[in-house]
């Protein structure tokens, strides 16, 4: 498959974490908590009880359009190095047939995954010294060395954005929405909102505009000023997209290039913004310890519900 032809017809670090400090498109509900809102079902306190698989994308624009996009359930786009953003795709309920390009895996990545039980991580390799602390971490590592047979290159292609995934060669099946942290609640919108038509966020060297499209009732998604699309032309378009505001700071690990690798951290708590129906909340956000899942809340702490469907959460410098 040519992005030609494509575009013609993609437990030691936490354990560390954790002593020092320590969402998707959801397309099916689960049983009622309190009334208002309802979440997957099967939850724990924090972590969901089945093994999602989650998926590190590239997303330069010689990576586009990506393959297997749309149909995850929740896609965080998250920081790398010279400013550049790079996603990571979370399957639940459905694996489409190929996701990619792959690419390669981030220290911080370990405590995002912390808040998911069990997840399966394929990714396409990572820094020598990071290696051990993904083989320790409390998820199942899957990178092409593991199973060659789950990747392939596209010929016609040119490396490093030419690596894809088959999903269904790592998994027999989606383990369902009960997979999802506990914070990913689906029901009715908050109270109030601000009516948002569009909203940009900034990296220091990508950018993220979410357009709300009033007769799908979903945001359209358009990265570094290009509209996202998948390799058949359908916009991707989320239903929610939560911009969550967290702490970027240099992590001990570089690239190739001598750039320091940054480390987004998402455990402890701060703010964030909703959007959902065309409107913006200012919300808060938590997540105690890595083993736990984040929770969204409105300035009183109610819980807040995320709209039907697909999630994008922008993990955007505070």
């Amino acid at each position: 498959m040519t992005r030609t032809g494509r575009r013609g017809a993609t437990a030691a670090l936490l354990a560390a974490v954790a002593a020092g400090s320590l969402m998707a498109g959801c397309t099916a509900g689960g049983g009622g908590d309190d009334g208002s809102g309802h979440r997957p079902p099967g939850h724990d306190s924090a972590r969901g009880t089945g093994p999602v698989l989650a998926v590190k994308i590239d997303n330069v624009p010689q990576a586009r359009p990506q393959s297997g996009l749309d149909a995850a359930d929740v896609v965080y786009a998250e920081q790398v190095e010279g400013g550049l953003s790079r996603l990571m795709a979370v399957y639940a309920t459905a694996l489409p047939k190929a996701v990619g390009p792959v690419r390669s895996a981030r220290e911080s990545d370990l405590e995002l995954l912390g808040q998911f039980h069990d997840p399966t991580l394929a990714f396409s390799g990572a820094q020598h010294k990071l290696l051990p602390l993904i083989d320790d971490a409390p998820l199942r590592a899957v990178p092409p060395g593991k199973d060659a047979g789950a990747y392939y290159r596209a010929p016609d292609e040119a490396a490093p954005h030419n690596l894809y995934l088959r999903p269904r060669q790592l998994m027999d099946s989606a383990p369902g929405t009960g997979a999802l942290p506990a914070g990913f609640r689906f029901g009715a919108a908050p109270a109030g909102g601000t009516p948002t038509a569009e909203r940009t966020v900034r990296f220091p060297s990508a950018r993220f505009t979410f357009t709300w499209d009033e007769g799908r009732r979903r945001w359209l998604v358009a990265m570094d000023g290009a509209p996202a699309v998948t390799p058949e032309g359908r916009r991707v378009a989320p239903a929610t997209v939560i911009v969550q505001h967290v702490k970027v700071r240099a992590s001990r690990f570089h690239d190739f290039l001598g750039n320091t690798t940054p480390y987004t951290e998402t455990v402890g708590s701060g703010k964030a913004d909703l959007l959902r129906d065309g409107r913006a909340w200012e919300v808060g956000w938590k997540r105690p310890t890595a083993s736990d899942g984040t929770d969204f809340t409105t300035a009183e702490g109610a819980p807040v519900n995320l709209a039907e469907g697909q999630v994008w959460v922008v993990l955007a410098g505070d």
